[in-house]
């Protein structure tokens, strides 16, 4: 199962511009690293909750958007040994000195892929994150796994949750602060890949009404705790990579 390095990260609204071409000078940092794939996706739709949610995650400033990012190893392995490289080259450093947002602010961890059904890309991303009790990891896998196939029939190209293994603690914000994780709870990185908002904004209003989204017997998690929000993709190097493969040989 894939592996991923997750990230919420608080940018000025005004600094789109400056976010879109530091991410685009840095995918050929991260690719040379290690990483198969990185996603960027900004903020489009991204609701207020009233106990969690993706603004209140990086403490969001009135005139900041949230980007939805991650990056994709094929297993947490390959993850260590892209860090390891990243903290060692000096291009990564001059990069990471110069961010158009506030790094002491930006959310990380790595997460194992527990259910993944399709595949991308998709231009529009709907993320999740949740608390999950670690005694209902299997119960949590097996209601995903039921419904992934589901919002695939309603137009989902891809369809993933990861578990949380390597989530550290930081010193401003977190991904356990984020959803205020109790010390049994794990925090699950998720996400749909979507060929439009329209395809997502529409699926979503059948999917609600569809009895087999229902849950049966108890939530394995506490969907208060849970918040999500749908993002537009910036950056996509799988699509990168597609648009590099050269055109083929026809008679």
């Amino acid at each position: 199962m894939t592996y991923f390095e997750g990230f919420i990260v608080p940018v000025p609204e005004a600094n789109k511009a400056a976010y879109e071409k530091h991410a685009t000078e840095f995918a050929p940092l991260v690719r040379k690293i290690g990483v198969e794939r990185m996603v960027e996706s900004w903020d489009s739709d991204v609701p207020e909750g009233k106990v969690t949610d993706f603004r209140k995650a990086v403490d969001a400033k009135p005139d900041e958007k949230i980007v939805f990012s991650w990056f994709e190893y094929p297993n947490r392995q390959a993850r260590d040994a892209a860090n390891e490289k990243f903290m060692s080259d000096p291009q990564m450093a001059e990069m990471g000195a110069n961010m158009p947002f506030d790094g002491k602010r930006m959310v990380m961890g790595g997460f194992g892929a527990i259910t993944e059904i399709g595949e991308g890309p998709g231009g529009y991303i709907n993320g999740f994150i949740m608390p999950v009790p670690g005694d209902k990891k299997e119960a949590f896998r097996e209601m995903t796994a039921r419904q992934g196939p589901i919002f695939r029939e309603y137009g989902a190209l891809r369809v993933v949750h990861a578990w949380g293994d390597d989530v550290p603690e930081g010193k401003v914000t977190d991904f356990r602060r984020s959803v205020d994780a109790k010390p049994d709870e794990t925090v699950v990185f998720a996400f749909i890949e979507w060929p439009s908002k329209k395809t997502s904004d529409e699926a979503w209003e059948r999917l609600m009404k569809d009895e087999r989204m229902q849950p049966t017997g108890d939530m394995p998690f506490d969907g208060k705790r849970m918040f999500w929000g749908g993002f537009e993709k910036i950056l996509d190097t799988a699509e990168a990579q597609v648009q590099q493969q050269p055109a083929p040989i026809t008679a």
